[in-house]
């Protein structure tokens, strides 16, 4: 296992201000991949760190001082989710994000051989543990989106001295139809083309699909996604892990022993999980409360994060004034409970 070392970069707001360079035909269409160093240089933050983790440079970051947050992207996403947020947070908390394998700036997990991993909720499993023992953190909150939400229950499942208080945005868990942009990879004509040809329209078209009013995305956001994708190694990758995501088969019925302060949060026109589950997984666990956010969608610390940020002081028992608000927070603050 690799020391932790600080990479340097160029901040985000810096690179949000650079024109957006046009990518070449061949990387539009997928022919090519985004080599790693590539992403390296230009995705990691001025806190970011690597840590060598089952045959991965893990990216995280690491930063602020006190009880300890530990945030968890979903699928195809990245640590950069939750920038808005944890710009806030880290000022009374130390927070702790990663980009999981195989995405993000980290990639695929690899064996000994160099083959890459199938990224299954048991490779996940033994993935956050080393993590997060690597890291001594013995005792967190944790904040989870989508994939990063059945992650995050699952460990205070499997770990229920550990965890503070949950926090389940837009998770995963119950048995539902995968987003047909994930379920293209159950396809084998799909996986076999997809890490030599995967156009970069049907990305942006899925990105877009998770905002509840796409008009908030901006082009920055947008390439980020698309260029994480092509990643060197993340489709294969991809292809390797979707087949094994049955949600059918996991033990939910535990939920209902968790004994953890829970707070659910869901967007409204979430597309990708259905809304019922927000319900269930407050009906499940007991004592959890549940949050609804009208006109938005899975990703909503992201789409808001001002909305969320409300939500997350009142559950942690911060005010507002222990944190400074993002740089651009949304303005419509209403919130509907579920």
């Amino acid at each position: 296992m690799a020391s932790i070392e600080p990479q340097s970069s160029n901040s985000p707001a810096s690179s949000a201000a650079a024109p957006l360079p046009p990518r070449p035909l061949a990387a539009r269409l997928g022919i090519t991949s985004v080599p790693r160093d590539e992403l390296r240089r230009r995705y990691t933050q001025s806190g970011s760190k690597f840590i060598g983790i089952m045959g991965a440079d893990v990216h995280y970051v690491d930063e602020g001082s006190g009880d300890i947050i530990v945030m968890i992207h979903g699928f195809a996403s990245s640590l950069h989710t939750w920038n808005r947020v944890a710009d806030e947070l880290k000022r009374a908390y130390r927070v702790i994000r990663l980009d999981l394998p195989p995405f993000g700036v980290t990639g695929p997990l690899r064996g000994a051989t160099g083959a890459i991993e199938t990224m299954n909720l048991p490779t996940y499993r033994r993935f956050i543990d080393t993590f997060l023992q690597a890291l001594g953190i013995t005792h967190a909150t944790f904040i989870g989106n989508s994939l990063g939400g059945l992650i995050s229950w699952d460990y205070a499942v499997r770990h229920r001295e550990a965890v503070e208080r949950l926090v389940l945005i837009d998770s995963a868990g119950f048995p539902m139809r995968l987003p047909i942009y994930i379920g293209l990879f159950n396809s084998a004509l799909v996986r076999a083309t997809s890490p030599r040809w995967l156009p970069e329209a049907i990305i942006r078209s899925a990105v877009r699909n998770v905002y509840g009013d796409p008009r908030k995305l901006d082009p920055h956001t947008l390439r980020r996604y698309v260029e994480f994708f092509h990643g060197e190694g993340t489709r294969t990758a991809i292809g390797k892990m979707v087949p094994t995501l049955d949600f059918a088969e996991l033990d939910t019925s535990v939920l209902t022993t968790l004994a953890v302060p829970t707070l659910v949060l869901w967007g409204a026109k979430d597309r990708w999980i259905p809304t019922a589950h927000a319900a269930e997984f407050a009906r499940r666990i007991p004592g959890a409360k549940s949050v609804m956010y009208p006109g938005l969608g899975h990703i909503p610390m992201e789409e808001a994060p001002e909305r969320v940020l409300a939500d997350l002081r009142a559950f942690l028992g911060l005010h507002r004034e222990d944190t400074r608000a993002p740089r651009s927070p949304d303005k419509d603050t209403r919130r509907t409970p579920a």
